[in-house]
């Protein structure tokens, strides 16, 4: 039997990364699906059913209270006074810290007489792994075992979970149950705990109270404000450590783990609230740096890591990844800039020297592994059978398509990948001239040869970049979002850029909420694909970055008010991705129904779409800082509180003039910008 991937997107999330609840609306954790409590990729409660006198409630709605907290409120309409007004409320408030989830059941009574009823909640743990719940597999149930405390405990494989409750008689089969008599007018308060310890886990709690700056963002139109607001919020619950090092765990339920390209992506976009988290995900990805060459894992000398799980990760008898998987073409490059860029921001030149070995590994591999058939093109092929087919963002199975749908076979060099790698050199270069190293114009040369490479090899007839070169080093000519990530890079020439832009801002491609993965013009074109025509909150919000710095403010505040409006309909938690339907046939975006939410990198993206709408670019290290709104106040007049810059609170305010206070001392406040930012070093 075909099993199927569960869907996730009617379902509540209450979190604090590593510990995450996924209910239905009403609150119930049902044994079906994905429901359950996950602590490090193990699913901890597969089961905790609320009942009053043996039925379920009726809900009527439910409200977060930040990531960590939810209530749930039902009705048990069969108790009380007759008549339409419902008088016994039940409000099932949840509450998840790392490695603990607290529930509180209030029930209040506004009858006119005294009423009886017996609670009940139904327990289960089935400590299945996260890959195989994703899989829609099923694991065995593990046995509850009561101890002399009324305890409840489920152990198997070194994890343990353990249940208390308040005043309940505790059955051995996983049931708790309180006999309840409430006056009128009166409200009584029931609950229990469940604790998970996982002593092989690899994901850990956050070990400080904060890692970035707590900004504040108002905005005339409101959504702006409110996405930033809830974003950073999400993003908080989201941290997680290695030692005293914070990154982000990718996103819940399937990626709540390191990821080198996401949580490398996330920390980028979160440079306006400060450089600790970039200085953490690049010392904690540093620690899992290649040094050896192993075709089973990916691993090669200064690659950097795409995933660490607890485990082999399991998909498909196909596919297996190990535990420590390298799979990923991109990570590389964006790490080299993630470093130079936090350095621009003012990470301390010590902290950026204590990773120059780091750096100098990883363009090593950009120059000798990431390229092994000598073409000049950075390209990815799994030689095991059982990897990733696909190793760029796009890495789903079917992502590389050509225009008429057929799909390309590998080696595949991405498009994009040259624009990051011709970045990482360049960016290379520029820390090695700042830290005294020597080597910086061979990597300048590397970009300029790459650049020229590109410029023979990638464009189509049709007038802008190929999605990919393939096996036999043809163009695969679709029309995709992937060719937005090469504007800012520095590696086209303002003509060029023009053509991606236009190219780009088409009904085809920007007719969505946001920007769509692949043309509607493209065979393989589907809605609802996961990288063939869906639209992602992160790419969106790159690509809308990029054209605002190229100079084409119009169209990046298309695709930013398309994101503005989806984020309206995902009460402004934005999903991985959502559907790539046109704004023109549906008011309002559908969800992608198994898209993770929330996800680090589309969080994040809040935080790059205020920084593209005022801006902001410092370079500390050479005392400048671009600052160009973008024209005619789009999004209303902007005040960003408790932004930062070298570990200095900046404020920020937009209107019709902008203004800046708290800059680090020698710091130009405002360079007013007369033409498109191009290149690296552009900042005037």
């Amino acid at each position: 039997m075909n099993r199927l991937q569960p869907l996730l997107h009617d379902l509540v999330a209450t979190f604090a990364a590593p510990t995450t609840a996924l209910a239905g609306p009403d609150g119930q954790i049902r044994a079906a699906g994905v429901q359950g409590a996950y602590h490090a990729d193990t699913r901890v409660l597969s089961e905790a059913l609320l009942r009053l006198d043996g039925r379920e409630t009726e809900p009527i709605g439910h409200a977060n209270d930040g990531a960590g907290t939810t209530r749930f409120v039902s009705l048990a309409r069969w108790l009380g006074n007759p008549g339409p007004d419902p008088t016994l409320r039940v409000e099932r408030t949840r509450t998840v810290t790392p490695g603990r989830i607290d529930e509180r059941i209030t029930l209040t009574s506004t009858a006119s007489a005294p009423v009886g009823t017996t609670v009940t909640v139904d327990l289960a743990v089935d400590l299945a792994p996260i890959e195989v719940v994703k899989t829609g597999g099923q694991a065995t149930p593990v046995a509850a075992h009561r101890t002399a405390d009324a305890t409840l405990t489920w152990e198997r494989d070194g994890i343990t979970v353990a249940v208390t409750a308040e005043h309940a008689d505790v059955a051995e089969n996983g049931r708790l149950s309180w006999a309840v008599t409430l006056e009128p007018g009166t409200a009584t308060s029931l609950s229990f705990t469940v604790r998970a310890h996982d002593p092989a886990a690899v994901v850990h709690a956050p070990v400080r109270a904060r890692d970035w700056s707590a900004a504040q963002v108002t905005s005339g139109d409101q959504r702006l404000g409110r996405l930033v607001t809830r974003s950073l919020d999400d993003l908080h619950a989201l941290r997680l450590t290695d030692g005293q090092d914070a990154y982000l765990g990718a996103g819940l339920p399937w990626f709540l783990t390191l990821f080198g390209r996401d949580s490398i992506w996330a920390a980028r976009m979160l440079l306006p609230t400060g450089t600790d988290l970039a200085a953490g995900t690049l010392r904690v990805l540093a620690r899992h740096q290649g040094t050896k060459a192993d075709p089973a894992s990916g691993e090669a000398p200064g690659k950097i890591l795409h995933e660490l799980r607890r485990q082999e990760f399991v998909l498909a008898d196909d596919q297996h990844l190990p535990a420590a998987y390298y799979g990923t073409v991109d990570a590389t490059p964006l790490w080299i800039s993630l470093l130079h860029d936090a350095w621009r921001w003012g990470l301390a030149e010590t902290q950026v020297g204590d990773l120059l070995p780091h750096l100098e590994a990883a363009l090593g591999w950009l120059a000798d592994g990431a390229d092994p058939d000598g073409d000049g093109f950075l390209e990815y092929l799994d030689t095991t059978g059982h990897g990733l087919a696909n190793q760029g963002w796009k890495d789903s199975g079917d992502a590389v398509r050509y225009h008429d749908g057929r799909l390309a076979e590998p080696p595949i060099a991405l498009a994009e990948v040259q624009g990051y790698a011709y970045r990482a050199a360049m960016d290379g270069a520029a820390l090695l001239d700042a830290l005294g190293r020597p080597g910086a114009e061979r990597w300048r040369e590397h970009a300029a040869a790459l650049a020229d490479r590109f410029r023979a090899r990638f464009w189509v007839d049709a007038g802008y970049p190929a999605l990919a070169l393939d096996r036999d080093k043809r163009p695969v000519d679709s029309l995709t979002s992937n060719i937005g990530h090469l504007l800012g890079t520095g590696m086209l020439d303002p003509a060029e850029e023009r053509a991606v832009a236009t190219a780009l801002s088409g009904d085809a491609m920007s007719g969505g909420y946001g920007l769509r993965t692949m043309s509607a013009n493209d065979a393989g074109f589907a809605p609802l694909s996961y990288h063939c025509g869906s639209v992602w909150t992160h790419d969106t919000a790159i690509v809308a970055a990029a054209l605002a710095r190229a100079g084409f403010p119009a169209e990046a505040t298309t695709l930013i008010d398309g994101l503005l409006t989806a984020a309206e309909t995902f009460d402004y938690r934005m999903p991985e991705l959502h559907a790539g339907d046109p704004r023109s046939a549906l008011s309002r975006p559908m969800p992608y129904p198994a898209a993770c939410r929330p996800q680090a990198w589309s969080a994040a993206a809040a935080v790059l779409i205020l920084q593209t709408t005022i801006g902001l670019e410092p370079d500390v290290p050479n005392g400048r800082m671009r600052l160009d709104p973008l024209p005619g106040s789009p999004f209303g007049p902007i005040s960003a509180r408790g932004l930062q810059i070298a570990g200095h609170p900046i404020d920020i305010t937009h209107d019709v003039d902008t203004t800046v206070t708290g800059l680090p001392e020698g710091l130009l406040h405002r360079i007013p910008a007369h033409a498109p930012i191009r290149g690296l070093d552009a900042v005037r």
